[in-house]
């Protein structure tokens, strides 16, 4: 871990990417390519409303239980996704979607950030 190189404020890890390295703040549940995308499209500083955080999360938590009981998601896969989307949908994560809402990507971050954290997969241990 090390601190920022320009301030004393929050601490990084170093994430490593196709791109090369990037500092990512430690606490950040998100990886090399969602801090790079937040730096480089600054594009109206908007984020996410509550609104559509929350109803993303309670569709992610439906959407496991409804594949647990088809068998598609074993049940303690089924369940820590289901818990992690309801802690999105009460608004634990808001702070992880960090890309302006204006970016123009697939989506991926804003799909792929409510997986990790239901799996509890830290980035930088990957």
């Amino acid at each position: 871990m090390q601190g920022s190189p320009d301030s004393d404020s929050p601490r990084f890890r170093i994430e490593h990417d196709s791109m090369g390295d990037v500092a990512v703040p430690v606490e950040a549940l998100y990886g090399a390519q969602t801090q790079r995308a937040a730096g480089n499209f600054p594009i109206s500083r908007l984020r996410f409303q509550r609104a559509f955080l929350h109803a993303l999360g309670f569709i992610k938590a439906a959407a496991a239980k409804a594949n647990e009981q088809l068998g598609e998601l074993p049940p303690a896969q089924a369940r820590a996704i289901a818990s992690a989307a309801e802690r999105l949908a009460e608004g634990d994560y808001d702070s992880q979607f960090v890309v302006d809402i204006f970016q123009t990507g697939s989506g991926t971050g804003r799909r792929l950030i409510p997986m990790i954290m239901s799996t509890g997969i830290n980035p930088a241990t990957m």
